[in-house]
């Protein structure tokens, strides 16, 4: 049998996760790029040599089983480490530690039936078996259901308005439902939640896997934009680079949605328009290098939407400063529509614009603690989890012949991120071998059952 050519648009963990499991079962791969490097949203930079850090903030949780099982798989078993989580809510002037159960009900800001309530919440959301059914509920709806209005008022509202902004109103209550679901699942007997990261950073996964895959014979093509998918008689038959022309007998593109649609000619009108329905967030991330710590918090929520941040994320409360020459390890995080004035920001204007906000949380900040920052933006960061989303979510299959398509935007009922991005590219390469070997008139390597469809 002829080995397969597959072209990978996309060096993010939904492509790499791909060409893993493609390039073992014999096919040509060839991935391409546009970074000088592989991760996407979960790649890292360098803050001196050999020390690593996220671009945006990451971790996983104990449930995440896919990457936490792909880590295993590629022999990096002894780089996990679990860690207890330290959550916070910044709220009237003051941090609220929300670590516990027990955290919760001394938070007197709501009512103490409403502290009750919302800390049954996440019991509850484990308990809904179908999605489905919250499909024509917003998250707004839903969390005074079962919260009530004054901890929505109080808790939730301003997190959804700093998250979402106009579109706070308009996410369903499958988005909010799987939050609590996820942070319920990795839960310790106590309450507690726990974490896991990776020694040497994300970074060291996406050396791992890099290995693995060149070690099979995949070509992994940085630094190189995929300018269009080349078209031909309805049928994908490669790309045309930065570099020139790639021949390929499938195409699978891991780029945003709406890039995709961008790069690929012919695709039917009405497709089209549905895949705009989907509308995205950008995010900008300002990471400080601090020569002391903010808090003992790790992840502190600001509930208040007029910051220009949703939350602050002190990232060596989670792994040691010490893993970062002693550096402490801030990121401030915004999602926001790329039309505002913040996305458009310098480095040093992000800085300058977030500083007197900074301080309002912790008075004694000043800019003699900060060693040096860094910003980061994604264009496309966070799709709108908006009431009957499954309905637009366009299949892994496109209606160009042997044209694949895998985002974070066919990510659902979960949220986008890294372990959904190794579960859903494993996921199309093995819907992409049954394929091939239908055609080639091969047996099924694997059935249909082990390549679910994106919307169960």
């Amino acid at each position: 049998m002829t080995k397969p050519r597959i072209a990978i648009v996309g060096g993010g963990f939904t492509g790499l996760s791909a060409a893993y499991d493609l390039c073992k079962a014999g096919c040509d791969v060839t991935i391409f790029e546009h970074d000088a490097d592989i991760g996407g949203l979960a790649g890292t930079f360098e803050l001196s040599p050999g020390v690593r850090v996220e671009k945006f903030y990451h971790h996983w949780f104990t449930s995440d089983v896919d990457v936490l099982n792909l880590i295993d798989e590629l022999g990096l078993s002894h780089l996990k480490r679990y860690v207890s989580s330290n959550t916070g809510l910044y709220y009237t002037n003051s941090i609220f530690r929300l670590a516990s159960p027990l955290d919760l009900l001394k938070f007197r800001a709501i009512p103490l039936l409403d502290r009750v309530r919302t800390g049954f919440m996440a019991l509850i959301a484990r308990r809904i078996n179908s999605w489905r059914e919250l499909e024509d509920i917003s998250a707004e709806d839903w969390l005074i259901k079962y919260g009530g209005r004054k901890a929505y008022d109080v808790m939730w509202s301003p997190l959804m308005q700093g998250k979402f902004g106009a579109e706070a109103k308009n996410v369903s209550a499958v988005w909010i439902w799987n939050k609590l679901k996820l942070r319920g699942s990795s839960r310790n007997k106590k309450g507690g939640e726990s974490l896991v990261y990776l020694g040497g950073s994300f970074g060291a996964l996406s050396d791992g896997i890099r290995a693995a895959l060149e070690k099979e014979g995949v070509t992994i093509k940085t630094s190189t934009s995929v300018t269009s998918i080349v078209v031909d008689n309805g049928r994908a038959v490669g790309v045309d680079t930065s570099a020139g022309r790639h021949a390929a007998d499938v195409v699978l593109c891991t780029a945003a949605l709406p890039q995709f649609l961008e790069m690929t000619p012919g695709l039917p009108a009405s497709y089209v328009d549905k895949c705009q329905q989907i509308r995205f967030l950008g995010n900008t991330c300002l990471v400080l290098r601090l020569n002391r710590s903010l808090s003992s918090t790790y992840w502190l929520n600001v509930a208040d939407p007029s910051f220009p941040f949703v939350g602050i994320i002190e990232h060596t409360n989670l792994d040691s400063k010490e893993n970062y020459n002693g550096e402490h390890i801030v990121y401030l995080s915004k999602y926001l529509p790329t039309t505002e004035a913040l996305f458009s920001m310098s480095a040093e204007e992000t800085y300058a614009y977030c500083e007197p906000f900074i301080q309002r949380i912790f008075p004694d900040f000043n800019r003699s603690w900060v060693n040096g920052f860094h910003v980061w933006k994604a264009r496309y960061s966070q799709p709108v989890i908006t009431k009957h989303y499954s309905h637009n979510i366009p299949d892994f299959q496109t209606p160009i012949k042997s044209l694949w398509l895998n985002t974070m935007a066919q990510i659902y009922p979960e949220d986008r991120g890294t372990n959904y991005a190794v579960r859903y590219g494993r996921r199309v390469a093995r819907e992409i071998l049954a394929s091939v070997s239908s055609a080639q008139g091969e047996p099924e390597p694997l059935r249909r059952v082990v390549g679910q469809s994106t919307s169960e």
